[in-house]
């Protein structure tokens, strides 16, 4: 396992996702104690007070923390809440390690002016050998890493990075840093060692003389306490608040409808007017007439736009400016592309591999000789597997809120939306309007749902030249059928395999050949198992749809070709699909460990009703390690799927209960996309535009699902909010093998059974 060695692709702009620490000199200005964690010259830590800590009686303590007069602690996140609780759990990381009452702690969104880049996450990304550097080495990268982040404008949520970048190397070192410097000037002004002094709660006590304070008393005082560049963290023995399931900040807001998404965007003081928007049915295509005549004449309608690439009606509200829409008339030109069908799609893509055979296209991975492995071999197999596009139909329809002006001759911009990547959507709206991009400032609410959609920053730039079209703030919202019809997908694809097993049945030979790669690099790379010899190649093929990340990127399709093929070979072998599969985990005892677990917690070798099966797969992903098992019943002649269970090492948990829903909405978000999920190509347009065609799982097709996880010790913390996908579909297909002999080598599954 440790020889295979795995080429990287070229970098999406997906995988810009990186960042460490800044821990560096405290300094003292204008009485708030300003602690950068970062020790490079040039942290921006001066102008963050204004930004951050302008209310009354505020101190900012570190880049990241807040403390007003009140002992209220706020953890400043600079990554977006789209659902999956990472506002919460990045404020437990920082507030354990500063001993903080949780009841006490608060967060605040970072503002997107470019001051607070998240330089680990393009670190765990790009170099991940440097996250644990030595002490008097971590300066130089940490400084590296903030000027690439800045310029790649790296303040991103995606990737399952959060918790494993931002929080186990910023979050946590500033606040043992903060502590420790409150320790050091309460230590000062009470004429005892700092040795003495314990942290409880945001309080400071020494028991001796009976002395405690609040943090609040010793903000400013710990500014001229030495700044320790690389403070001790705690054991996870001495967790006080990771590890357990505290209560989510988000939630209040969200059940009581405070909570502000971006299509609540309403910019106080300005009359906003809406517009509804469409684009050709097929990429690459402009606008070749417009006749708008009818939609003028309709209620509330007051403009229509030919903007080139796409059509937009403005109206007074959304429901006029989509009846306008509607009753437009729009000729877009002839698509260049050849392909117009999904079969056209997948022949091209038929053809990519005919023509890489055996051993063509590039090299993702190799080790050994797969190819004499398989001449040789006793048993030979060949499989084929296949995917369609797929959208991310996020539940918050897509939106962007724009205000374009001029101030004293120059043009400003304000943006209000969901996006995963703040800094990007800024440099985009300014390209798009020709301005730099500091005269553009993003307004950061909460997400209703992404999945890798709102990397993207398409509706940012339409948004944004729509208002400065019309000269006016304008709310911006895709249709349903937009965003289905006309976004960028999971790329669809074919994977090929051949391997061979020798006379005792063991994987000797591996073989794989696809066509379509984005990120991460070792997804289509078996490498938790040991294959003497390996082979895996891409044969790029032209794709007529764009594409971008979806939930878990390739692993999710490759985590279904791969642990197929696995069990295929398990089955040729006539061995238990648990016992192949641990058989080839010598090297791998986290992730055996983690098998084993499911396979108990399971009852894997229990005897089985007629007509149900069990089905396993394991997919390490994002530093996370799943394996599930999923029972199906198909007495009826189509899937019904009765228990799922799976285990997880993530490292350790650092929040239980906000783990498991993660794992849970993965796992559902899964098997909707293997049971259902598919995008058809008629005409070079997408045929699917809804719920009612592009079918969502409901709850009463969802079953029991039983999470439980390991933390294995101190080993990098893994991610939560990706690794719940990969397994769920190999798990689903194989399960239904095991109940009828029938294997399914082509999703989604449902259309088999219809």
């Amino acid at each position: 396992m440790s020889t295979l060695k795995i080429s990287k692709p070229e970098r999406s702009r997906a995988a810009k996702w990186t960042r460490r620490g800044f821990i560096g000199a405290g300094v003292l200005a204008g009485g708030a104690l300003l602690i950068g964690v970062g020790v490079r010259s040039g942290n921006p830590v001066d102008k963050l007070k204004p930004l951050v800590a302008g209310g009354a009686g505020e101190e900012l303590v570190n880049s990241w923390v807040k403390i007003d007069a009140d002992n209220i602690v706020t953890a400043i996140v600079p990554h977006c809440e789209m659902g999956q609780g990472v506002h919460s759990v990045l404020a437990q990381m920082l507030a354990d390690e500063l001993d903080a009452d949780w009841n006490l702690v608060r967060v605040m969104q970072a503002p997107t002016d470019g001051s607070y880049v998240v330089n680990d996450t393009a670190r765990i990304f790009l170099a991940p050998f440097t996250m644990n550097a030595a002490d008097w080495l971590e300066p130089t990268w940490d400084g590296l890493f903030k000027q690439i982040s800045r310029l790649g404008d790296v303040m991103i949520t995606g990737g399952s990075s959060s918790i494993r970048s931002t929080g186990q190397y910023q979050m946590r070192v500033a606040g043992a840093a903060a502590r420790k410097m409150l320790v050091g000037a309460a230590a000062d002004a009470w004429g005892v060692p700092a040795s003495e002094i314990v942290t409880r709660n945001s309080m400071l006590i020494h028991e001796g003389s009976g002395k405690q304070a609040p943090y609040a008393e010793f903000a400013a005082a710990a500014a001229d306490q030495p700044m320790d560049q690389s403070p001790k963290l705690k054991d996870p023995s001495e967790y006080r608040l990771m590890g357990k399931s505290t209560p989510r900040t988000d939630i209040p807001p969200k059940v009581n409808g405070t909570a502000q998404f971006g299509i609540d965007a309403a910019p106080e003081g300005l009359d906003l007017v809406y517009a509804a928007v469409r684009r050709s049915p097929a990429p690459g295509t402009t606008t070749t007439s417009v006749d708008g005549a009818a939609a003028e004449s309709m209620t509330g309608v007051s403009q229509v736009l030919d903007m080139g690439d796409f059509v937009a009606v403005v109206a007074d509200g959304y429901w006029h400016a989509q009846q306008g829409l509607n009753a437009v008339r729009v000729d877009f030109s002839e698509p260049e592309s050849a392909i117009k069908s999904s079969a056209d799609q997948f022949a091209v893509i038929t053809s990519a591999l005919d023509e890489a055979g055996l051993e063509g296209g590039d090299t993702a991975a190799e080790k050994g000789d797969a190819i004499a492995a398989f001449n040789s071999a006793e048993t030979k197999l060949e499989a084929e597997y296949r995917v369609p596009y797929l959208a991310h139909a996020p539940m918050e329809p897509i939106n962007c809120t724009a205000w374009v002006r001029d101030e004293n001759g120059d043009t400003k911009c304000d943006i209000w939306t969901s996006t995963q990547v703040p800094l990007m959507a800024r440099s985009a709206a300014a390209d798009a309007l020709g301005i730099s991009k500091d005269d553009v400032t993003i307004h950061h609410p909460y997400l209703g749902g992404a999945f890798g959609r709102r990397l993207e920053n398409d509706y940012v730039t339409m948004a944004a030249r729509i208002a400065k079209e019309i000269g006016q703030p304008v709310k911006m919202i895709w249709s349903r059928e937009e965003d289905t019809q006309k976004s960028n997908y999971r790329p669809a694809d074919i994977s090929r395999f051949t391997g061979g097993l020798d006379e005792n049945g063991k994987l000797v030979s591996y073989n794989n050949v696809f066509t379509q790669r984005l990120d991460p690099a070792e997804a289509s790379v078996p490498g938790i198992y040991s294959i003497p010899n390996t082979l895996v190649r891409q044969a790029e093929a032209e794709l007529l749809l764009g594409t971008a990340a979806w939930r878990s990127v390739d692993h999710s399709q490759h985590g279904f070709f791969i642990e197929s093929f696995i069990d295929e070979a398990a089955e040729a072998a006539g061995q238990d699909p648990v016992a192949y599969r641990l058989s080839m985990l010598s090297e791998a005892s986290r992730h055996a460990a983690v098998l084993q677990r499911v396979a108990e917690l399971s009852n894997w070798n229990d005897e089985r009703e007629e007509a149900t099966g069990k089905g396993v797969a394991i997919v390490e992903s994002f530093g996370t390690i799943v394996a599930q098992v999923i029972e199906v019943d198909m007495s009826s002649g189509a899937p019904k799927l009765n228990n799922i269970w799976a285990v997880c090492d993530a490292g350790y948990v650092m929040n239980p209960d906000g783990f498991r829903n993660q794992i849970e909405g993965g796992i559902v978000f899964a098997l909707t996309a293997a049971l259902y999920g598919e995008l058809d190509l008629v005409d070079g347009a997408v045929q699917q535009s809804n719920f009612h065609d592009y079918r969502m799982m409901r709850m009463n097709e969802v079953p029991s699902i039983t999470v439980d996880f390991i933390n294995s010790g101190p080993v990098p913390v893994g991610g939560a909010g990706e690794p719940g996908v990969p397994p769920a579909a190999p798990a689903l297909a194989n399960a239904i093998f095991a109940a009828t002999g029938e294997r399914l080598r082509e999703l989604p599954i449902a259309k088999r059974f219809a």
